[in-house]
C-alpha cells in the first residue's frame, strides 16, 4: 500500500474544539507579550536589566505552552535536547555582544562624523519615546529584510555568515531564536548597529531591541497563533516557519524574521502551511552545522548552490 502524503500544516488556524485557554492563546498571546515588553520599556527605558528579565520570562512562557499546547506533537524537544539549545543560544548571545562591542568600537567615530558632515544628525529624540523605538525597528528590519535575502541568494553569503545552520534543525521552538552558526551573529547585529551609530538614536535603540527579541522568539515558537491583522505588520511564527521550510520555494520567502511589511512589500511574502521544516530530509549533526561555513551536508535543498544547480538541470 502506498503511504499517504504527510499533511501540511498550518498553525495559523485554530481547531474548531479548541479549548478557550488555547483560544485565548491563539488570539491574544503574540499582541499582549509585545504590548507588555513595551509598556515597561518605556516605564524604565535605562533599565539595564529589562533585557536579562525579558530574554526570561518570554522564554519561560513561550516554552510552558510549547510543552502544554504544541501546534506539531512532534516537535516538541526533549529536555537534553532543549538544553542543548539553551547553550547555543547562549553562545551565540555572548557572540552578539562582543560583535556589537566591536562594531562600537570600530564605527562609532567615523559613522558620527559621517552623521556631521552628511547632516543626518536629525533623529527625532524629542518625539515620543514608543515612535522612536518603532522607527529604529523598521529602519533595522528593513536593511536586515535586505541582508537576509542575500544570504538565500547568493552561496557565498551563505557560506560565510554560517546561516544554513541556523536553517538546519528539523524542530522549532521557541528557543531556535538563538540557534545560529556564532559567526553569523556578526552579520544579525550590523543592521542595528549601523542605525544606532549613524543617527545617534539613543535610548530607542534598546526598545528596538527589546521588541526584536520577543518577536525573534515569538515567530520560532511551536504554539497555534493568529496571523490575521497583526501578521501584517509584525512576523508571525506561521511566516516565519514557512521561511523554514525544507522545501526550496516555500523557504525563499518570509525573510523579514520581525517585521514581515518589507516582504509583503518587495514581494516575497507567501502563506501556507508546510510539510517539514530544515535543510534536507536529515538534520545535520552538532559537527557538521559548525562545518557548514565550508562544507554544506550532504542532501541540503535549499543552499543557494543547490538552487543554481535545480535550475541549470531545468534548462
Amino acid at each position: 500500500m502506498l503511504e499517504s502524503n504527510p499533511p501540511r500544516i498550518s498553525i495559523h488556524t485554530l481547531e474548531e474544539a479548541a479549548s478557550l485557554p488555547k483560544r485565548w492563546v491563539f488570539w491574544m498571546l503574540q499582541p499582549l507579550l509585545l504590548a507588555t515588553v513595551l509598556v515597561a520599556w518605556t516605564a524604565s527605558p535605562d533599565n539595564p536589566l529589562l533585557y536579562p528579565m525579558t530574554l526570561f520570562g518570554v522564554h519561560v512562557l513561550l516554552g510552558t505552552l510549547e510543552y502544554l499546547i504544541p501546534a506539531r506533537q512532534g516537535w516538541r524537544q526533549p529536555l537534553g535536547e532543549k538544553l542543548g539549545l539553551i547553550g547555543i543560544a547562549a553562545v551565540t548571545l555572548t557572540m552578539g555582544g562582543v560583535a556589537s562591542d566591536l562594531y562600537g568600537h570600530l564605527l562609532a567615530e567615523p559613522l558620527t562624523n559621517w552623521r556631521t558632515n552628511l547632516g543626518l544628525d536629525f533623529w527625532p529624540h524629542h518625539w515620543p519615546l514608543l515612535v522612536q523605538g518603532f522607527m529604529v525597528f523598521l529602519m533595522t528590519e528593513f536593511i536586515w529584510y535586505w541582508m537576509h535575502r542575500t544570504e538565500h541568494r547568493w552561496s557565498v553569503v551563505w557560506r560565510l555568515s554560517g546561516h544554513g545552520a541556523h536553517h538546519s534543525f528539523k524542530k522549532l521552538n521557541a528557543i531556535n531564536f538563538g540557534a545560529n552558526h556564532p559567526i553569523e551573529l556578526f552579520w544579525i547585529v550590523f543592521p542595528a548597529a549601523l542605525v544606532d551609530l549613524l543617527f545617534g538614536v539613543g535610548a530607542a535603540a534598546f526598545g528596538a531591541l527589546l521588541l526584536t527579541t520577543t518577536q525573534t522568539a515569538i515567530v520560532h515558537s511551536n504554539i497555534r497563533l493568529n496571523a490575521t491583522g497583526i501578521g501584517w505588520f509584525f512576523t508571525t511564527n506561521a511566516w516565519h516557519i514557512r521561511h523554514h521550510s525544507a522545501t526550496l520555494e516555500e523557504s525563499n520567502t518570509n525573510y523579514g524574521c520581525a517585521a514581515i511589511l518589507w516582504d509583503r512589500m518587495f514581494g516575497s511574502f507567501g502563506n501556507s502551511g508546510v510539510i517539514d521544516a530544515g535543510i534536507g530530509l536529515h538534520e545535520p549533526t552538532t559537527l557538521q552545522k559548525l562545518l557548514m561555513p565550508f562544507r554544506e551536508p550532504e542532501g541540503s535543498v535549499i543552499a543557494p548552490a543547490r538552487i543554481e544547480a535545480v535550475v541549470t538541470r531545468t534548462r
